[in-house]
């Protein structure tokens, strides 16, 4: 019973962000970030046409001398980079049911550096 509370909670965050998002992104394509346990991923989507325009993850990535964090951030490089390739420079961060702290900050200080404008 608790697991399908923390459940609904958990998708009623999402969704609220999502929707704020969605209200202020004014047709920018948005980064949405799932955080596991071990991983991380994140995708940049355009809204608009309904397509994931680039992706990375940790797995893609397989490096596994670093910590989390960093791995993190090594990701948000990716993506960045991933991004610009593809004619996206600005967007907008949809953090959906996670905080923005550790390693979806991490994520963010690294398409900052690639590039992005957030």
């Amino acid at each position: 019973m608790k697991e399908k509370v923390l459940q609904k909670s958990r998708a009623r965050r999402a969704q609220r962000v999502h929707y704020k998002i969605k209200m202020t992104a004014g047709g920018k394509p948005r980064i949405v970030v799932f955080r596991s346990l071990n991983h991380i991923y994140a995708q940049v989507i355009d809204d608009a046409a309904g397509k994931t325009v680039a992706s990375s993850s940790t797995l893609v990535l397989k490096n596994d001398k670093v910590d989390k964090s960093a791995a993190a951030r090594l990701v948000g490089i990716d993506l960045a980079e991933k991004a610009k390739q593809a004619g996206v420079t600005q967007v907008c961060f949809d953090r959906g049911r996670f905080l923005y702290h550790g390693r979806v900050k991490s994520v963010v200080e690294g398409l900052r550096e690639g590039g992005l404008q957030i």
